[in-house]
């Protein structure tokens, strides 16, 4: 890097040995697979507007129209530092036949997939016989279960929650998703059935995690074999051979790897085995475990819509990124062209990733592939001084200052490193909420061009000073009140005249 320097190792967590999964700092070597917690209740109850609170997006569609989700959709939850999958699903009817019996089907698969369920309620209709029957069928399962009571808004609180106390549940608590209440208390609720995390010596660290995922039959589980030198992963010709998430651990050049293969994301129409349906989410529990992604596209299938759903999930984890395109011995110099000009089109929002084209099976580029991994692994983690990230943010205002907000000037006064992996940069000023994003990019591509830091994504908040004054009465001495009303006197009689 030149200018600064990565991160020693820290201490690694990892959770209980019953737990399923583990947890994990920012540290490198630790591990991280986040448990899953499933939305389900009766059609129209504000389950997809809880899931878009919980994952802080729009990716689930909402309207007053019943029915709307028919499938599952799979989001990340991050509420105060509560950090679990959320599955938001259709609701359940007692239809048997047709596309809501098919929507049952999805919402039970995701009961199985959960660690936590929870039911939503409507606090308007009421309790009724729907609810109490998907609560009898979520007892049967024994899953630990949450009742959100939504649409609490107008109406006495503890009043509803006392009818949906009957459900026998002992947590029941009030939200109103589309507004963005409860969501906190619904979270503490939850993390309650979650496991606990436990501290370990980090002598126990596997390797670094590098996760290898891309659609089916890309070449994921033979480029695993590739780099480890055996056949540890089984490879055929068919798409879907890999259905779940395998950790294969090796040491090349002295250090310590641990390989994440993983099943290919299809598009959603074409899963229909129930299997297949549980590695989505092992594909997104291995992004979050890992610490760099290697993300593999088929150069004679291009980029496809599935591709760009990958690395939108990977962008929004924060994981340092390396783009292997697969398969280029088979391409003729004229669709070589052609394959990186598409590139440049499609992955243009992340550039910041090196891209490696390889043959698996040749084994051709594989070597610089996973040295460019750990580059982007040590950008990942570098820890850079205050002074170095206050001087690039002077020097970016020097060439172009922010733009003005109701005619006064923002004003970006230091810098200062909120985190690793992604690198978070912390910037306090004034003003800061109205700056656009184009400006923020901008300081972003300055940083990354005066760091070198490549392959890892950066991350700017800007933060505002708090005003001490806010919220605070200006209380006027009798003197001062005397005055004002000899001014406002005086400016009534000169508007008389």
């Amino acid at each position: 890097m030149g200018e600064w320097a990565p991160t020693a190792l820290s201490r690694v967590i990892r959770a209980t040995p019953d737990s399923g999964y583990t947890r994990s700092t920012n540290s490198p070597g630790a591990f991280t697979l986040l448990p899953v917690v499933a939305l389900v209740g009766r059609p129209n109850v504000g389950k997809s507007t809880l899931f878009n609170q919980l994952t802080r997006s729009r990716d689930a569609l909402v309207s007053d129209m019943p029915g709307l989700t028919r499938d599952r959709q799979y989001g990340m939850a991050n509420i105060d530092e509560h950090r679990f999958l959320v599955v938001d699903t259709g609701g359940l009817t007692e239809s048997r036949s047709g596309v809501e019996a098919l929507m049952d089907k999805q919402v039970h698969l995701a009961i199985d997939e959960a660690d936590v369920v929870v039911l939503v309620v409507d606090a308007r209709e009421g309790l009724n016989t729907g609810d109490e029957q998907i609560g009898g069928q979520l007892r049967a399962t024994g899953k630990p279960v949450v009742v959100a009571v939504n649409k609490v808004d107008g109406a006495d609180a503890d009043t509803v929650m006392a009818d949906f106390h009957a459900l026998g549940f002992a947590d029941v608590t009030p939200t109103t998703a589309s507004h963005g209440r409860g969501i906190s208390d619904l979270a503490e609720h939850i993390d309650v059935y979650l496991p606990e995390a436990v501290e370990t010596d980090e002598g126990e660290s596997e390797g670094i995690p590098i996760a290898v995922v891309g659609r089916p039959n890309v070449g994921k589980s033979t480029l695993i074999n590739r780099m480890i030198g055996e056949e540890r992963v089984i490879t055929f010709d068919e798409p879907g051979t890999t259905r779940d998430s395998v950790r294969v651990p090796f040491t090349r050049g002295g250090q310590d790897f641990v390989l994440i293969d993983t099943a290919g994301v299809r598009r959603r129409a074409r899963v229909h085995e129930t299997i297949e349906k549980f590695s989505i989410i092992k594909t997104l529990q291995a992004i979050d475990a890992s610490q760099v992604v290697i993300l593999m596209l088929d150069a004679q299938e291009g980029v496809a819509d599935q591709d760009a759903t990958i690395l939108g999930h990977i962008i929004e984890q924060g994981r340092a990124l390396v783009i292997a395109v697969n398969k280029w011995d088979r391409l003729e110099p004229e669709q070589r062209d052609k394959v990186r000009r598409e590139l440049d089109l499609k992955l243009g929002f992340c550039d910041f990733a090196e891209r490696h084209f390889i043959s698996a099976l040749n084994g051709t580029g594989f070597d610089k592939l996973l040295n460019a991994a750990l580059r982007a692994r040590e950008c990942a983690f570098g820890r850079v001084p205050t002074p170095l990230l206050t001087e690039i943010l002077e020097d970016a205002i020097k060439r172009h200052t922010p733009p003005l907000v109701r005619g006064r000037a923002t004003r970006l006064r230091y810098a200062h490193q909120g985190g690793i992996n992604p690198v978070r940069i912390i910037v306090h000023g004034n003003r800061t909420d109205a700056v656009p994003a184009s400006y923020r990019r901008y300081l972003i591509n300055s940083y990354r061009k005066r760091l070198k830091i490549t392959g890892a994504p950066i991350r700017v908040d800007l933060r505002s000073g708090k005003n001490p004054y806010e919220g605070k009465k200006n209380v006027l001495t009798d003197r001062q009140k005397k005055r004002r009303k000899r001014q406002v006197k005086h400016t009534r009689k000169q508007k008389k005249r």
